[in-house]
């Protein structure tokens, strides 16, 4: 059980390792107390599971009782031993949790669990109708982090994780791990007011390439969110073929224009057009086939 997923539920992390022998993901009790709770303090939440266990218990809820344990990382750096819950676990307590987020986190969480590839593209779908879209943070790294923790995972242990080591693609180096903290940082302080601004910004994201998988199709989530808040449009990619669209992002890293020039065609005022968003979805999957 070495395999850690982090997600993010109204920008707390919800920690996820994933159960070889069973074949699932085990969740943080605690971290899901401080979500639905809203409280960050490790102590007060750790307090109240342990209030909600005993009054579940004389309610005849056994709830507490199902709890296993795995080694998180605690506030003061420690691995301590945990509870942590299966997704039916999680569930069930989500349901006798005496909070206003109970519902909402239910649906969040029934989309972000799921363990097979081809379900981070249901996963995807389901952002156009999901109160995540309403809590991205919109233009920064942490917000492109939660888009891809909100797409893929379940899928990938390292969903909404910075990559630590190199990668490469067709002989093309990505940014060295070493530096992509800093690289981030500059990236994230880009301006983005203006349609060549958010492309330019766009593409240094895609040099980066801060994830060891999945990037394209969040950043391209990411670019259209900075499309819609900036300049109250959004890519109806079904409009960019994928070879153009791959050879224009290959160019990108000397020339932006041909990115450009296919971006600026393919621009709609559609922003909540439920089809072009899921047509844009069916495309960046495609891209990356």
């Amino acid at each position: 059980m070495n395999k850690v997923s982090v997600r993010f539920f109204d920008d707390r992390e919800i920690r996820a390792v994933w159960d070889d022998g069973n074949s699932k993901w085990w969740f943080s009790v605690l971290d899901v107390v401080g979500a639905l709770r809203g409280v960050d303090d490790y102590e007060k939440n750790r307090n109240y599971w342990k209030y909600l266990k005993s009054k579940l218990k004389r309610e005849g809820n056994q709830l507490g009782s199902v709890t296993t344990q795995f080694k998180f990382t605690a506030p003061d750096g420690k691995k301590r031993l945990a509870n942590v819950l299966d997704h039916e676990g999680i569930i069930e307590l989500a349901r006798n949790f005496p909070s206003k987020q109970a519902n909402r986190f239910m649906e969040w969480f029934t989309n972000s669990d799921e363990t097979l590839d081809g379900k981070s593209k249901t996963k995807a779908y389901a952002l156009f109708e999901s109160t995540m879209l309403e809590t991205i943070e919109i233009r920064t790294v942490k917000g492109l982090r939660q888009i891809h923790a909100y797409i893929f995972g379940g899928l990938y242990e390292f969903a909404g994780e910075i990559r630590s080591v190199d990668i490469s693609k067709g002989g093309f180096r990505f940014a060295s791990a070493r530096f992509l903290p800093k690289t981030l940082e500059r990236i994230e302080r880009m301006p983005e007011a203006t349609f060549n601004e958010i492309v330019e910004k766009y593409v240094e994201m895609n040099v980066a390439h801060p994830f060891l998988e999945g990037n394209g199709r969040s950043t391209r989530i990411w670019l259209d969110l900075m499309f819609k808040k900036n300049l109250g449009v959004c890519v109806d990619w079904s409009r960019i073929g994928k070879k153009e669209y791959l050879a224009a992002m290959e160019k990108s890293v000397v020339d932006s224009a041909s990115i450009k020039n296919l971006l600026k065609q393919a621009l709609t005022d559609e922003v909540d057009s439920r089809e072009v968003f899921m047509k844009g979805i069916d495309y960046s999957y495609y891209y990356e086939e």
